[in-house]
C-alpha cells in the first residue's frame, strides 16, 4: 500500500478533491417555459427513499423554474457532451432557449412537468421533498420518483469537474462487492 508524503495546500482549492460527483445537467420547466443549468454541487442522501440534495444559487434562472414548480430531472451527461456541459454553465436562459442552442432533445417525462434530455444515458425525474434549508442555504433536498437509465451504457464516462476549467472523465469500473458485507452494499 502507497504512503504518501502530504504538503499544505491552500482551502480555495479543496473542491479539486472533494467534488467528485458527475456533473449533471438539471432540466427545468415552469408555466411553459423550461431550462436547462449544469450542476457539480449535488450528493445522495439516502437511498429508500432515493434523496438526492443539491445547491442552488437564487441569481440562476433555473432557481425560479425549479422552486416555482418544486420539480426537475437530474440528467447525466458522458463526455461527449462537454462542450455542452460548458456552454449551458457559461450562459443563461433568460437569453436562449438552451435545448435549442446545444442541440439537445427535450423528452417527456412520466411524473413531472420538466423534461428529460435524451442525449444523457440517465435522467431521473425528482419532486421536491424538503424545502426547509432552501431559503438560508440555497439546498434543496429531492426524491427521486422515476429513473430512467440506458442499459447500453455500461461504463459512462461521465464528467467530474475539478475547478479551474479542467475535468476527470471516469468510467472504468472496479467491481469490490464480493468484500462487501450486505448491509453495506
Amino acid at each position: 500500500m502507497a504512503r504518501y508524503r502530504k504538503t499544505d495546500y491552500p482551502l480555495h482549492d479543496v473542491r479539486r478533491h472533494l467534488e467528485t460527483g458527475p456533473i449533471v445537467l438539471v432540466s427545468s420547466a415552469w408555466r411553459g417555459e423550461t431550462n436547462i443549468m449544469t450542476m457539480g454541487w449535488h450528493m445522495m442522501l439516502q437511498f429508500r427513499p432515493a434523496l438526492w440534495g443539491c445547491y442552488l444559487w437564487d441569481g440562476n434562472h433555473s432557481y425560479e423554474l425549479i422552486r416555482r414548480s418544486g420539480e426537475c430531472v437530474i440528467n447525466l451527461p458522458t463526455a461527449d457532451l462537454v462542450d455542452a456541459v460548458v456552454g449551458i454553465g457559461n450562459s443563461t436562459g433568460t437569453e436562449l432557449d438552451k435545448f435549442q442552442a446545444f442541440g439537445l432533445t427535450a423528452a417527456p417525462a412520466a411524473c413531472v412537468a420538466a423534461p428529460l434530455i435524451e442525449e444523457c444515458y440517465a435522467s431521473f425525474e425528482c419532486r421536491l421533498a424538503d424545502d426547509r434549508q432552501v431559503d438560508e442555504y440555497g439546498l434543496f433536498i429531492w426524491e427521486v420518483v422515476k429513473a430512467h437509465v440506458a442499459p447500453a451504457v455500461g461504463e459512462p464516462q461521465t464528467l467530474h469537474y475539478q475547478g479551474q476549467g479542467q475535468f476527470r472523465v471516469a468510467g472504468r469500473m472496479l467491481d469490490h462487492s464480493d468484500h462487501f458485507k450486505p448491509q453495506n452494499l
